[in-house]
């Protein structure tokens, strides 16, 4: 069965443009070069899940048309990956029931503490609000008939996780992926890996570190995301290698 991965947002926390910066890319006239905070979705014919709830989660679904979600799945707590969880409660209204939300123990603890009122209930709560079911992801779990695959790798000191649905895996925030974890990304035909910039950073590949993986990891064809406003779309895709390229929001990918 063929899997959808749109890309809803493939900036950095800080989002392109940012706040009160007149570089060329913040002010770039290319639509490439606005990047909201970082979602997806994977979708199949019987299933949908969104990984993270970023700031701009209503806006990202709204312009890409996502109207059904069956799961929710977290890369980690972060707050520019968690903070648009509240909209989940529109899916719970068109879907009529609750959301499943998966996640490592140390994401749902953060997300409880967050948002514990979308976790309680609270018959006089005076206005909607999520309705959600915390599971702690320990493995695989099944949606819609495929399998999820979390893929565990660092974000500098903090565990992560990334998503495999099919051959195509999602894998944002990367620092470094341990070798345990490299036969889960095997024979893949897309990969989205996030490449922050040029310059080091603790918690992030840099582009050249993020293109030296993909080639190690060989998929078929690699898009990086979580870009900072030092890579210009056009200009970097340029550059890269065949197979390579920057993702931009509203990116949809097709894998049979």
């Amino acid at each position: 069965m063929s899997v959808r991965l749109t890309i809803l947002g493939s900036g950095t926390s800080h989002g392109v443009p940012m706040i009160g910066c007149d570089c060329a890319v913040c002010s770039s006239p290319d639509p490439r070069d606005r990047r909201t905070r970082c979602s997806a979705v994977f979708a199949w014919a019987d299933g949908a899940i969104l990984i993270d709830t970023s700031p701009e989660l209503r806006l990202q679904c709204v312009s890409a048309g996502i109207t059904r979600v069956d799961a929710v799945f977290f890369t980690h707590y972060h707050a520019d990956h968690v903070v648009g969880l509240d909209d989940l409660r529109r899916f719970n209204a068109l879907l009529r029931r609750e959301l499943s939300l998966y996640a490592d123990a140390a994401t749902i603890a953060r997300l409880r503490r967050m948002f514990d009122y979308a976790f309680t209930t609270d018959p006089d709560y005076p206005s909607a609000k999520p309705d959600l079911r915390a599971v702690e992801l320990r493995g695989p779990v099944q949606v819609g008939g495929r399998t999820v695959t979390p893929i565990p790798y660092w974000h500098g000191k903090l565990p992560v996780l990334g998503f495999r649905v099919g051959n195509v895996a999602y894998c944002p925030d990367c620092s470094a992926i341990p070798d345990e974890s490299r036969p889960l990304l095997e024979g893949l035909d897309v990969l989205v890996l996030g490449a922050l910039r040029h310059r080091p950073h603790p918690t992030h590949f840099t582009l050249a570190q993020a293109v030296d993986e993909a080639q190690r990891l060989a998929a078929r064809r690699t898009w990086f995301t979580h870009i900072a406003h030092e890579l210009p779309h056009a200009q970097t895709c340029d550059e890269l290698p065949a197979g390579m390229a920057l993702a931009h929001d509203g990116l949809v990918i097709e894998s049979s």
